[in-house]
């Protein structure tokens, strides 16, 4: 199984977070928010087993970008396996900021070098503009806790997006509508650890092995067969034989 969107460096303890999740069988895509914690955080894990450190440019981070910040990005580009997370935000807090956020992630999916990347995405308040882009330029990318109208899902599943699923979503009525509403082909893992919670604790990675018991529920399978499901999944995102 892979977490394919958890902020490893914002746990208290990140090796600790790694080890358990290695022990579970788990691995793990660690976003970070921009290139400079990219950078940090890949020298911090060096060739740790287990996981992979994903180039971000978080889109709240992006408002306030300078060229000198975007040309960092596209210098450590090619050194990264996974892209994440970027996005869009126009929430209440990111909207003074929808014109520069715009600017950074066009000229983010501009990049040749994304169409053959994961990307895991931010989508917050901005799901039809995230998704109209994402299929413009046909990125094989994650909508990351997908939390908008379920009337652009199907625009988003046309475009072969995929939708993350951590275990705050299958306790919310939001998260149980859109698990009904999208096909299993189209479904992948994550944590968003340690900002979503599991009760009075922050989620990890390990949890995920409850939420694939809940996803097989849900596809009337088995847990293994649940697996083998998401594998595949995860394998026809990174362009690997299933």
């Amino acid at each position: 199984m892979t977490d394919t969107h958890c902020h490893i460096d914002a746990y208290d303890n990140p090796l600790a977070v790694l080890d358990d999740a290695r022990a579970a069988g788990i691995h793990v895509v660690a976003v970070t928010e921009d290139p400079g914690t990219y950078r940090l955080l890949r020298t911090r894990l060096g060739r740790r087993d287990g996981v992979d450190v994903a180039l971000g440019f978080h889109p709240l981070r992006a408002g306030s970008a300078s060229p000198h910040d975007l040309a960092r990005f596209f210098r450590l580009l090619p050194q990264a396996t996974w892209i994440g997370e970027i996005g869009l935000d126009f929430s209440r807090v990111g909207v003074p900021t929808r014109k520069q956020q715009l600017r950074v992630f066009e000229a983010i999916l501009s990049e040749p070098q994304l169409r053959n990347r994961p990307v895991t995405v931010h989508s917050r308040g901005a799901e039809r503009e995230t998704i109209t882009r994402l299929a413009q330029t046909q990125i094989p990318a994650i909508l990351h806790w997908y939390t908008g109208p379920l009337s652009a899902v199907d625009d988003a599943l046309a475009a072969g997006l995929l939708f993350s699923v951590n275990p705050a979503m299958t306790r919310s009525k939001k998260g149980a509508a859109l698990l009904q509403h999208v096909p299993s082909e189209h479904v992948l893992l994550e944590t968003d650890g340690p900002y979503a919670r599991i009760g009075n604790r922050p989620s990890v990675p390990s949890d995920l092995i409850a939420t694939v018991k809940y996803l097989a529920g849900l596809w009337e399978i088995s847990p293994s067969e649940a697996c083998k499901k998401l594998a595949q999944n995860q394998h026809r995102l990174e362009g690997r034989p299933s």
